[in-house]
């Protein structure tokens, strides 16, 4: 299957991507991951996007359009995919479509997570990161460190990311309504949105994810 993963953050889309990617047997390629690949192997469109990053500038289209089709056609891609990050506004999903359009091929359904927006705040502001190593993540309400303010793992101090504050969660979605949420209209005229919620345990997301997948196919 070839799939576009849409929702806004916090709803739990890089989560639920692992596993659905697993299940289906099928490459995940999120945004991050495209930029820190070409990057670090210092790809034309890699010191483009560094070049841009760098100035302080958002990185155009073009070059994250470049970069996901380069991965596109690799060969572990060439039965489906995840996407996850991409597109983000509609100009970019015209984009993909059109790069689909050339190999033949379309996507087969666009899974939109549903999260209320004070879920979002919720579970974003409330996160608190180890400084000693940001893999170990905490939650004020959800996952509570034994105690306050330090880390189970290896004893370090949690903290609150800048861009965790409630304040910035709520310009961050903001950006989300006007700039990516668009995109579920677009994909939806098409007849490929399928939206389910992302609320409650991750498994019982992914099997509701997998569900609405196989039902849409």
């Amino acid at each position: 299957m070839r799939i576009v993963l849409v929702g806004p953050p916090g709803a739990g889309k890089g989560t639920q991507a692992a596993f659905l990617a697993k299940n289906l047997s099928i490459p995940h390629i999120s945004t991050g991951d495209l930029f820190r690949a070409n990057i670090s192997q210092q790809t034309e469109l890699g010191k483009l996007a560094k070049s841009y990053m760098d100035a302080g500038n958002l990185v155009p289209d073009e070059v994250t359009i470049g970069m996901a089709k380069d991965r596109m056609a690799q060969p572990d891609a060439e039965n489906g995919f995840l996407l996850d990050g991409f597109p983000r506004n509609v100009s970019q999903a015209e984009a993909l479509d059109e790069a689909l359009k050339v190999d033949g091929v379309k996507l087969d359904a666009v899974l939109d997570l549903e999260v209320p927006e004070d879920e979002v705040v919720k579970r974003i502001a409330g996160r608190r990161i180890c400084r000693n190593d940001s893999a170990h993540v905490f939650h004020v309400e959800y996952k509570q460190p034994k105690a306050e303010g330090v880390c189970d793992v290896c004893g370090g101090e949690l903290y609150q990311r800048g861009d965790d504050k409630e304040d910035t969660v709520r310009k961050r979605l903001e950006v989300y309504h006007s700039e990516t949420e668009p995109i579920i209209d677009y994909y939806r005229a098409q007849g490929l949105v399928v939206t389910i919620s992302a609320l409650g345990e991750v498994a019982d997301v992914t099997d509701r994810a997998m569900a609405a997948l196989q039902k849409s196919a």
